[in-house]
């Protein structure tokens, strides 16, 4: 999947990792043993996923070493980060209908609709966003242990 979208490979192999692992917490050294990968593909990679806030840093009491874990609400902080991105779009958009002020709509039309779908996002994710948040809010604990 990370190489539809334009990652690395390696980086979605160290994501699924983190996601299933147990524990949580995975140091170098076992990310290099589990997924059968170079020291230093390893830590391109966890940069990587570092710099888009999937995955985090931590040490451990009593370590000497550091471990990577998968980052709380990284999956939040993501969708506010493509907010981000899209209200950016919408405003370059924007700007370039400002420049072809005047010109004929055949000019316009994909600038338009560029404007047009990242308005409409920058007015819906909120929303979706502010539902997950609520949700989450009055969300029973999964685990078995609580029952």
């Amino acid at each position: 999947m990370f190489e539809l979208v334009g990652f690395p490979r390696m980086s979605g192999r160290i994501l699924g990792w983190l996601l299933i692992s147990d524990p949580p917490q995975q140091s170098t050294s076992d990310l290099v043993e589990v997924l059968q990968a170079s020291k230093g593909s390893i830590s391109t990679m966890t940069r990587l996923l570092i710099q888009i806030g999937l995955i985090e840093r931590v040490g451990l009491p009593g370590e000497r070493r550091d471990y990577f874990q998968i980052k709380p609400q990284a999956w939040s902080q993501l969708t506010k980060q493509r907010i981000a991105q899209i209200i950016t779009f919408r405003q370059l958009a924007e700007k370039g209908l400002s420049l072809l002020e005047g010109q004929p709509s055949s000019l316009k039309d994909r600038l338009q609709e560029m404007r047009d779908i990242h308005a409409f996002w920058e007015r819906e994710l909120p929303l979706l966003d502010e539902r997950w948040e609520q949700e989450q809010l009055h969300r029973q604990p999964a685990d078995s242990d609580d029952l």
